[in-house]
């Protein structure tokens, strides 16, 4: 029995704030990934010139960890990619780089792990960023670390049943209402079934599943969907799709909807994006993400801009808890390949070419990782471990009032 009742909007946003307050005191590396915030405050007082600056492309503007993992595109195919563009923007490739050493940073640090492997986790990012943008048009590739080897066989190996499971619990058609997916008000349930009445939705849906037009599309169930870290507060829903034909066969698909905001990582001066978040979100993950991007629509919802896609089995995040030495370092070095990969598909051949020498002029200098990459990544590691113990602090007076 479904007994969950709808939370009236000051009490959901209460329940929510709670919620992200939570997460993020659980550990300094989870407050890392939950405060994009401060990264780009810290940003936005650095001198012109601080930090060297890219050919604009579209950049993830969150890029942690978490942020990257297996993808599966329209048929099936997995690779590692970027799974979260909330703040993506045409913007400098460097604000990638650094968030991601200051990401693996506190991993290494929340793995007990000493300084010198962070200074070799930094080198080896360098080294992996420049042979992704050395290695466009072609399957060279290092070898993956362990975490993420591990990952991509799960992602591999996972059908409809794994997804129904892992998301509702059961295989039946229906979302149960508890502590992650809350029922929806009446106005929350007619703007979805208006959204999937309508002939964008219903295409995307149908072309993913390898269905033609004759397919009927109906929605049998639909959630608040209280996921994530910076994208509570927001609008989130899960809503559950049949699909059904002719011959009176049917499946599943289970479609995610969030709503799109504007970024706060900071654009390249003169840069052309689209006005709309949702259509922003989307166009840079057809940029840096293809599989997913293909998988994406923005629509808008309750006067929302909001970005929809069918969630497959075979997306998963890595969510590394621990990491050895050697394979800290290994991880370093691939994570940051992606990211090259995704950045250079976007620059002809002499601006790859260009920007490569830029980025690894400076570590052959220093022999190690570039000052501009140590310096940032140090800073920012000390600003965050101060405002972790300072939000633990505020969480546990609260939790004590």
């Amino acid at each position: 029995m479904r007994e969950n009742t709808a939370y009236g909007p000051e009490e959901r946003a209460a329940v929510l704030e709670r919620q992200r307050t939570l997460k993020m005191a659980r550990s300094a590396h989870a407050y890392v990934r939950g405060n994009t915030l401060k990264f780009y405050e810290w940003l936005d007082g650095l001198a012109r010139g601080t930090l060297p600056e890219g050919p604009p492309v579209w950049i993830c503007g969150d890029c942690h960890l978490g942020n990257l993992g297996p993808l599966a595109d329209a048929d099936g195919r997995v690779d590692i990619q970027v799974r979260d563009l909330d703040q993506t923007v045409i913007g400098n490739p460097t604000h990638d780089l650094v968030r991601l050493g200051l990401s693996l940073a506190s991993a290494a640090r929340g793995s007990n792990l000493p300084g010198v492997v962070t200074a070799r986790m930094l080198e080896e990012m360098v080294r992996g960023y420049a042979l992704g943008l050395d290695t466009q048009g072609t399957d060279e590739a290092p070898p993956e670390p362990e975490a993420v080897r591990m990952v991509r066989r799960r992602a591999l190996g996972r059908h409809w049943k794994h997804l129904a499971r892992e998301r509702l619990k059961d295989v039946e058609p229906a979302i149960p209402l508890g502590r992650k997916f809350w029922a929806l008000d009446g106005e929350e349930h007619a703007a979805l079934r208006g959204l999937f009445g309508k002939e964008e939705v219903r295409h995307l849906v149908l072309a993913l599943n390898g269905r033609g037009d004759e397919a009927e599309l109906r929605l049998i169930d639909a959630a608040y969907w209280m996921k994530g870290c910076s994208s509570l507060g927001f609008l989130r829903y899960a809503a559950l799709v049949r699909i059904g034909e002719p011959e009176g066969k049917h499946r599943l698909a289970l479609v995610d909807l969030k709503e799109a905001v504007a970024p706060a990582a900071p654009a390249a001066p003169g840069a052309a994006m689209p006005a709309d978040p949702a259509e922003r979100v989307v166009a840079g993950a057809r940029a840096l993400s293809p599989n997913l991007g293909e998988r994406m629509l923005p629509v808008h919802m309750l006067g929302k801009p909001v970005v929809m896609r069918e969630l497959l089995p075979q997306d998963l995040k890595l969510d590394v808890d621990q990491f050895s030495r050697e394979e800290a370092v290994r991880a370093a070095h691939y994570l940051a390949y992606v990211v090259g990969k995704a950045h250079g598909r976007q620059m002809d051949e002499t601006a790859r070419s260009e920007w490569r020498a830029e980025v690894i002029r400076d570590a052959r200098a220093a022999e190690g990782a570039p000052s501009w990459l140590w310096s940032s990544v140090v800073e920012l590691a000390g600003r965050h471990e101060i405002g972790y113990l300072q939000h633990c602090r505020v969480y546990a007076t609260g939790e004590a009032a």
